[in-house]
């Protein structure tokens, strides 16, 4: 089946900066997602264009950090959110359930000169 690779330049905020702002007020925490979600739509539009996955796929996120301040499970968990959402959003996939992406994989790496995200998408 089909690959592809969206590459995230720079780093998105960790679940830790969204609930912060969030219990800052609801405002916030929705414009912290609203901000995340744009920049990995810039990315999508830029690099996965109209395509348009309606296999279910599975997802290898790769984490580029610039340094080990950040816990693997808080860059990850929300990191995910954003992403997925935003490639429903930009109509890449039909949703994020379970019948569309039947397993993702992380894995950490560090990169000080340039921090990023790989997201490897395969359909099954």
């Amino acid at each position: 089946m089909a690959r592809y690779t969206l590459v995230i330049r720079g780093r998105l905020d960790n679940l830790n900066d969204y609930i912060s702002a969030c219990r800052t007020n609801q405002y916030k925490g929705s414009k912290v997602k609203a901000s995340n979600e744009h920049k990995v739509l810039a990315a999508i539009y830029e690099q996965l264009g109209r395509l348009r996955i309606r296999n279910p796929v599975q997802m290898k996120y790769r984490w580029y950090e610039k340094n080990r301040r950040r816990d693997l499970d808080n860059i990850s968990s929300f990191g995910r959110k954003v992403i997925q959402d935003a490639l429903v959003q930009a109509k890449i996939l039909e949703n994020d359930g379970w019948k569309n992406i039947i397993r993702f994989s992380d894995e950490f790496y560090l990169d000080p000169d340039n921090p990023r995200i790989e997201v490897e998408i395969e359909e099954v």
